[in-house]
């Protein structure tokens, strides 16, 4: 038991810490660009970008599966650059992660810009600065907390991700077993006792977390 839940945390700790590093530049230039957009195409993206929210993970996992599958061509490219296939692999679950955790990262860093005063901005172009420096020297450090809410809840959905999950990586005791897969494969089983562990450290996370993101909240409002 404490050998599987130690691996298992590990496991979870390593995808979601890997799969919010994925989002970081994604999602902060995507969040850039929504916040300074009030268009269709902004609606549009933001539509779509949404969709791990709303769908079923299983749907999402199933999309997964067959871009990912060696047959395909998504799955060439990956064994090619890579040397492997995706499928069942620690890999996979990252990715998985990654996709589902996308979404909160986004709209994090959207809200994180939307707060940034243009008039800041607009001050700092009329003195000479580059679009790359106010970027950078202006609106990054004043969103930062709002990006960082977004990597914080990015990071909790990562790190208790399921149902994409088990589409594409299985469940490997040792390889790709989350906390999540754990505690689905312990009830299927009727082991409650050892399931019962791998829920208590799941909800120590979780609760990390959220309290982190509050405080910081609370912190943003104050």
């Amino acid at each position: 038991m404490t050998s599987a839940l130690l691996d298992a945390t590990w496991i979870s700790l390593r995808v979601a810490l890997t799969a919010t590093v994925i989002d970081v530049l994604p999602a902060i230039a995507l969040g850039w660009w929504l916040a300074r957009r009030s268009t269709l195409l902004r609606t549009c993206v933001v539509t779509v970008v949404s969709l791990p929210l709303v769908l079923p993970p299983v749907a999402v996992g199933l999309v997964l599966l067959h871009g990912l599958a060696r047959d395909s061509a998504g799955g060439r490219m990956y064994e090619a650059v890579f040397g492997h296939p995706a499928i069942l692999t620690i890999d996979a679950a990252i990715l998985a992660a990654a996709v589902m955790a996308f979404p909160l990262f986004v709209l994090g860093a959207r809200e994180g810009f939307a707060s940034v005063p243009r008039r800041l901005e607009r001050v700092a172009a009329s003195l000479g600065a580059s679009q790359w420096r106010v970027l950078f020297e202006v609106a990054l450090p004043l969103a930062a907390r709002g990006i960082l809410h977004g990597a914080v809840f990015a990071f909790a959905r990562a790190l208790g991700e399921f149902g994409a999950t088990i589409l594409v990586a299985g469940r490997i005791p040792g390889e790709t077993e989350t906390l999540a897969l754990a505690i689905y494969d312990r009830f299927q089983h009727f082991e409650d006792a050892q399931a019962w562990g791998f829920v208590g450290v799941s909800v120590v996370f979780a609760l990390v977390l959220t309290f982190a993101a509050e405080r910081f909240l609370r912190r943003r409002s104050a």
